[in-house]
């Protein structure tokens, strides 16, 4: 950066910039003034005003910018698995770059390797046109290469400022310098308009708050090129808007960002360019204002996406899942629920959204039969369920979409027929007499597999073999095919693709509008408002508030979400 007009001449370095990376300081500005883009910094013609080459270079954060990086011609092969076949990706100085693909098209895997945790089975990496070897993470670093990943690297019992410190040499030898560090802290946090406080313990922060601290440390690392892993995954919309800000002002100053994410309208938001993968390779790549939300969608899933099922009319019927005064604990013994009021009616999709960790998967458990409640009644259909266990509340015609598939919702060594019957083996049509029938498993299971478009090899491959799409199809099958009164979807769709997502959407809508009373636990937003007749939104274990779909928005629905009540005040803290 230039130095200010009011002080022409340079200051002496930064002792930071020079101990850890030899860099030029960052110039003083005069009062009252702001530090500038240097894209748009106007041109000197004095000798004591001139900016050297080396200056013109920097970012704010004293590092110098990364220009341009290509990934050429790799390639990545795993046992039986081309990951990226050939791909080419570039990212520039001041844009955002958006990677878009579904679940196995090559984008962690193509990420990895310019971060340095996968080596490519072949082609080359370019820094600023020079080809560069990045073998370790501490290579990419070293390089100005910074990962935000979807799931937050921060120990919570430390504090802001000991998460930065963590892995990096000290000046004062085994002991690590902290007053150093939160100077630096505040100073990265002043330029990039980050709000980080250097002396709070982690766990004591929100999502967003922490989220920012990892910006921080990336930066404090001396990060150029940020990627960023699903980023707003478990932001409320009012973090996610505090984060593009973030993000806008990082490439004005010169950063590169690489955005991967699979949200449509946030990729078309906040980048400049997209990049789509499928099957490991690049099927385009496109400025963002030259295209839209469907040929994105196309291009990710090689065809064109059915229309969203209609919903029929007529309005919901009468209760069939009341929660009254709803309370448990936690696995940690701290209370997780805290009197919760909910009621499902027949032919209505029931939204519950939150951010993570605010009692959705207790509350689940609870109404399931698979943790205590404290406190409260289940109600089924006007019948007490209050302690029941989950096999007697299936029986009553419940069923259940569990958040965690793979751990809750089948058993991995299984065969597909095997998983297809877990809940009714022991009655007919699957067994007679105590004995399974074998003709009539096959026969409703090879059925189930047909209308639920579950793509197997056959009846008798294990699970654990199956694609996340594939096992939540099971799970839809096994569950659905009951014809339950009382549907709990949790997550329904994480981390499908788009296509599996929408196939799940769809069936949640046909068993609406068969009449079943579907309670929808989400943290996804955009699912929430696309599928639920009414949106309840659950904070610290408490329902914040009830809108209908007609009225809600996605503005309110976040400062719920963050606690704020319809009066905008905040939501004491948990006891």
């Amino acid at each position: 950066m230039r130095p200010s007009p009011a002080s022409p001449t340079a200051p002496s370095p930064s002792r930071w910039a020079t101990e850890l990376y030899g860099l030029l300081p960052l110039p003083q500005l005069g009062e009252g003034q702001e530090r500038q883009p240097v894209s748009d910094l106007p041109a000197y013609c004095g000798p004591e005003n001139a900016m050297t080459e080396a200056e013109q270079d920097l970012l704010p954060s004293g590092r110098r910018r990364i220009s341009s990086l290509e990934m050429l011609d790799i390639a990545k092969q795993f046992p039986g698995v081309l990951a990226n076949d050939h791909v080419y990706f570039d990212v520039r100085s001041g844009e955002v770059h958006a990677l878009l693909g579904e679940n196995g098209a090559g984008k962690s895997t193509l990420m990895r390797i310019l971060y340095g945790l996968y080596q490519p089975s072949s082609g080359q990496i370019k820094l600023n046109g020079q080809p560069v070897e990045i073998r370790r993470p501490s290579d990419s670093i070293r390089l100005g290469i910074g990962m935000i990943h979807q799931h937050f690297m921060l120990v919570p019992s430390l504090t802001v400022a000991e998460n930065v410190a963590l892995g990096l040499p000290s000046s004062q030898g085994p002991l690590t310098d902290l007053r150093k560090v939160s100077r630096r802290i505040l100073e990265l946090a002043e330029l990039y308009g980050l709000q980080v406080d250097p002396d709070v313990p982690v766990w004591q922060l929100a999502v967003g708050e922490q989220q920012r601290v990892e910006i921080v440390k990336a930066l404090y690392r001396g990060a150029a090129l940020l990627i960023l892993d699903e980023p707003t995954a478990v932001l409320t919309p009012q973090e996610v808007d505090e984060l593009f800000i973030t993000l806008r002002k990082m490439a004005r100053e010169g950063h590169a960002l690489v955005f991967i994410s699979h949200k449509l309208h946030e990729v078309l938001d906040i980048s400049d360019r997209i990049t789509v993968l499928r099957d490991g390779r690049v099927v385009g790549s496109k400025p963002t204002a030259d295209t839209s939300k469907a040929e994105l969608a196309r291009m990710m899933v090689g065809r064109e996406l059915a229309a969203p099922g209609e919903r029929t009319a007529g309005g919901a019927g009468s209760v069939r899942l009341d929660l009254q005064g709803i309370s448990a604990l936690s696995d940690r013994g701290t209370v997780a629920l805290r009197g919760v009021d909910l009621q499902v009616r027949a032919g209505e999709i029931l939204g519950l959204a939150g951010v993570s960790g605010n009692g959705q998967r207790e509350l689940a458990e609870v109404i399931t039969g698979l943790r205590p409640a404290t406190g409260g009644q289940v109600l089924l259909g006007g019948e007490d369920l209050t302690g029941a266990t989950p096999g007697q509340i299936m029986d009553r015609g419940l069923a259940y979409i569990p958040e965690e598939r793979n751990r809750d919702g089948m058993i991995r060594d299984f065969t597909v027929s095997e998983n297809l019957i877990l809940r009714e083996h022991g009655k007919q049509p699957y067994a007679r007499a105590g004995f399974l029938s074998f003709r009539a498993i096959e026969r409703i299971c090879a059925e189930l597999v047909r209308s639920f478009n579950v793509k197997t090899p056959s009846l008798e491959t294990p699970m654990k073999n199956l694609s996340g799409g594939n096992v939540q199809k099971v799970i839809l099958a096994r569950e659905l095919s009951r014809r339950p009164e009382v549907l709990i979807a949790a997550q329904p769709a994480r981390g499908l693709d788009i296509g599996a997502a929408e196939y799940v959407h769809q069936r949640l809508l046909e068993q609406r509008n068969a009449g079943t009373a579907t309670l929808l636990i989400s943290e996804d937003l955009d699912e929430i408002l696309a599928l639920s007749d009414r949106i309840a939104v659950i904070y610290e274990g408490q329902i914040m508030g009830e809108v209908s779909r007609e009225s809600a928005t996605a503005e309110q629905l976040g400062l719920l979400m963050a606690g704020v009540g319809a009066e905008g005040k905040a939501r004491g803290a948990r006891s």
